[in-house]
């Protein structure tokens, strides 16, 4: 094992001048990696009976771990239709400055489709588009977006794919801002969910998601009265959003979510004739065979990392919040944690300061990887500075 020690801040010229010998060693220092066995949460001996669904595609995920449930194709090509909005109101709402108003552009009047009628010269602020977009499904909203968040509605497709990438997504490709269809606007209800999931972490777009009304500031006899076509927030219980799509060609598409017990579910289903019963049975489904574990509690000591010259000869290192993760009910499994921090540290350190990661594994496949952090401050030994 190499017995060299990771710099906790190189920032203190004084001290690294004092110690230049043991900071380069430091550079190459290698990362120690240990699993423990711990009695936990695990996939049931027999899985509980799925439901049949009408969708040709579909997935539900938990969405804090993004751990799939349930999938049926869930990986096939398939098109979105105005679950696209998704992305398109993602963008929108991380531009920023939604409230000041600007004037709709001559682009984004009659476009066909699902519509908030936009006139020509109107000015509205970019919150009240979104909500247009996101409640009433604004095929007009969505170009009036796009012109108004980038130089041209080209442009802000090429967000949108850049967006899909930096999530993670592979098999996503966005040839317009509204999902009305095009052979080469094409996406899978996997890459959907994690774009929904994305997008659900963005505290302004929950609010949007989980609204039953808008009211927009568009004056005397507009239309200003928003309500949501997504019935996923007026009907099921713990339901909390999204969106609806639907194209002829596209066919039925939603996606949804819902809160129950400490446990959130996205679920995505393509192609669905029967759309919200199916979104409805599957998020049934996932309610009641699955149930949030908590397997590691935040802020605990979990391990001591050695500290050369300190004012303490090891510092504790742990997660800031709980980790927590679905299983089947009624189960139980080997968990595995991989620690990958330094073999030891050099002061001074400071708590909260990232040590490392822990990755977590359950029943011997990947679960997911989390930062670690100092729990406490450690200086420098007071005999370091004596000659």
């Amino acid at each position: 094992m190499n017995n060299s020690c990771l710099v906790a801040n190189p920032n203190r010229e004084e001290y690294l001048k004092m110690n230049k010998k043991i900071y380069l060693i430091s550079i190459i220092a290698c990362l120690i990696i240990a699993a423990y066995p711990v009695q936990g949460i695990a996939q049931a001996p027999e899985k509980p009976k799925e439901p049949i669904v009408s969708a040709e595609n579909a997935i539900v995920i938990e969405e804090s771990t993004g751990k799939i449930l349930y999938e049926k194709n869930s990986r096939k090509l398939a098109y979105p239709a105005s679950i696209t909005k998704i992305m398109t109101a993602l963008i929108t709402i991380e531009s920023g400055d939604l409230d000041r108003k600007r004037k709709v552009p001559d682009a984004a009047v009659g476009i066909e489709g699902s519509s908030i009628y936009l006139a020509a010269g109107e000015r509205l602020s970019l919150r009240d588009l979104v909500y247009g977009l996101m409640l009433r499904s604004g095929n007009d909203a969505a170009v009036a977006i796009s012109c108004l968040v980038d130089s041209s509605t080209s442009n802000f497709v090429d967000k949108m794919n850049a967006r899909a990438k930096e999530i993670g997504v592979k098999n996503t490709n966005f040839v317009n801002p509204n999902g009305l269809f095009n052979e080469n606007h094409y996406t899978t209800a996997y890459d959907m969910a994690f774009i929904a999931r994305e997008a659900m972490k963005n505290e302004e777009f929950k609010e949007v998601a989980k609204a039953k009304s808008w009211v927009a500031d568009r004056g005397q006899g507009g239309y200003n009265n928003f309500y949501n076509k997504n019935k996923v927030v007026f009907d099921y219980p713990g339901g909390t959003g999204i969106k609806i799509g639907y194209t002829i060609r596209s066919g039925r598409t939603l996606v949804a979510s819902a809160e129950r017990n400490g446990m959130s579910l996205i679920c995505v289903v393509m192609r669905a004739p029967d759309w919200f019963n199916d979104s409805y049975k599957l998020m049934d489904y996932g309610f009641e065979c699955f149930e949030m574990n908590k397997i590691l509690e935040g802020q605990t000591r979990m391990k001591a990392i050695p500290v050369k010259n300190g004012n303490k000869d090891h510092v504790f290192i742990g997660l800031k919040d709980s980790i927590s993760y679905p299983s089947y009910k009624n189960s139980d499994a080997t968990i595995e944690m991989i620690y990958r921090v330094p073999t030891c540290i050099l002061p001074p350190v400071k708590r909260w300061q990232e040590a490392g990661s822990l990755e977590v594994y359950i029943d011997g496949s990947y679960a997911s990887s989390h930062p670690l952090y100092f729990l406490e401050d450690i200086g420098l030994s007071k005999s370091r500075f004596l000659f």
